[in-house]
């Protein structure tokens, strides 16, 4: 059938021209604004993915828009081989921000995770003594952390995973949540446990109470580094600067991305303390882009308003209202499960009612854009910014495809 409106033409193009490595919801976004975006064809739509939190203030937030605008008049791309003078404070100011000592900066969130990953070998190499080529890293199931082929090396997910192989050695899985199982894998040879204090690609799995406290008392007493992936945690989604804080736990290393370039350019990073990011010389790791002139001046915006707190504070707040009306949900029925923190949920639809992806095209219609994962199960992550009134007519169309 011969596509007729600009939507179909363009989404017939990109099938023919484009790899199929996504199944996108059939709609085409052509501007955005704040929490909502308008298609070719002029209609809108309440954006409650938000880029995966990469988008945690909104649509062409109009500070971090100037900055980028006047970075792009100055300089964008020096490369390592040279200083620029944006690059001393946005590893300073991160730094502080985490509470931290030094900062590695990367473009993506899968770079990140690599070089974390590099790093916790190389440092259980030249500081804890393992003996070369048998540093171990213990990393859970359910895990999302990139899609490059080490990182897929460790995943459960089939779908990310299959014909990818050889795969990667130096990697044990263990059941997420399970303490006991995490302890009894750590041995010797183990120079880090990778974990998401939140699991949102799974489906926003939260860890039991004491879990995080616990692998932060076990790396600890057996000197191996516990590092955070607070790529999509982090940054305010939760009502916290990290994840990690609400259990009370500081890891040793923290992987970050999506937010951190405000959804205008990618911004990743690895931080941790001297001791471990201080392990390399020059030549042994980098990247072209990483910690560029507009990156760092995009990432530095970012962390002002984020050292305001009234970004946090909105997901607190926010974030308790939503999960107040999701609970409404529950036992009727419709809903198996809501889990979650802050302006982040999972929500496990009766499968009875339909897919994730049923689910979410339903929503599509009613100008709600969400994601599916993993069955009947779709995703809430709307920007910061949301104002209660949009979050609530967003909800409003859920509890009408629900049959509420």
């Amino acid at each position: 059938m011969t596509p007729t409106t600009s939507t179909e033409r363009s989404i017939a193009t990109a099938e023919a021209h484009g790899a199929h490595n996504y199944h996108p919801l059939p709609v085409v976004v052509a501007s955005a604004e704040g929490a909502w975006m308008t298609d070719v064809e002029g209609k809108r739509y309440l954006d409650m993915l938000a880029g995966y939190s990469a988008l945690n203030f909104g649509h062409g937030n109009r500070r971090l828009i100037d900055a980028a605008k006047a970075q792009l008049e100055r300089v964008t791309l020096t490369s390592r081989a040279f200083h620029h003078d944006r690059f001393a404070d946005f590893c300073a100011r991160l730094a502080e921000f985490c509470g931290m000592e030094m900062v590695l900066p990367m473009n993506t969130g899968a770079e990140a995770v690599e070089t974390a990953v590099k790093t916790a070998r190389k440092w259980g190499y030249r500081i804890k003594g393992v003996p070369a080529g048998r540093a171990k890293i213990v990393v859970v199931d359910n895990n999302f952390h990139g899609r490059t082929t080490t990182i897929i090396s460790f995943s459960t997910d089939p779908e990310a995973r299959a014909d990818y192989g050889p795969y990667t050695p130096g990697f044990e899985i263990v059941p997420y949540g399970d303490l006991a199982a995490l302890e009894d894998a750590v041995d010797e040879d183990t120079v880090a446990v990778l974990l998401e204090p939140i699991q949102g690609e799974a489906g926003v799995l939260m860890p039991p109470p004491g879990y995080l406290p616990g692998v932060r008392r076990v790396t600890r007493e057996r000197g191996v580094l516990f590092i955070a992936d607070e790529i999509q945690s982090g940054l305010g989604r939760t009502g916290a600067d990290f994840a990690c804080e609400h259990e009370g736990v500081v890891p040793d290393m923290y992987v970050l991305g999506k937010a951190l370039g405000g959804g205008i350019v990618p911004v990743s990073a690895v931080v941790s303390s001297r001791e471990v990011l201080g392990v390399f010389r020059p030549g042994e790791h980098g990247s072209t882009f990483g910690g560029n002139p507009l990156a760092c001046a995009v990432a530095l915006e970012v962390l002002a308003m984020l050292r305001t707190g009234e970004y946090q504070q909105r997901a607190r707040e926010l974030g308790e209202h939503l999960h107040h009306e999701l609970g409404l949900l529950t036992g009727g029925g419709a809903v198996d499960a809501v889990r979650g923190r802050g302006l982040w949920a999972g929500i496990d639809i009766n499968p009875a009612l339909g897919t994730g992806r049923e689910i979410s095209e339903r929503l599509m219609e009613r100008g709600v854009l969400v994601k599916d994962t993993h069955g009947s199960t779709i995703r809430l992550a709307p920007p910061l910014v949301i104002g209660k009134d949009d979050l609530d007519w967003g909800l409003d169309q859920l509890r009408a495809v629900l049959g509420g």
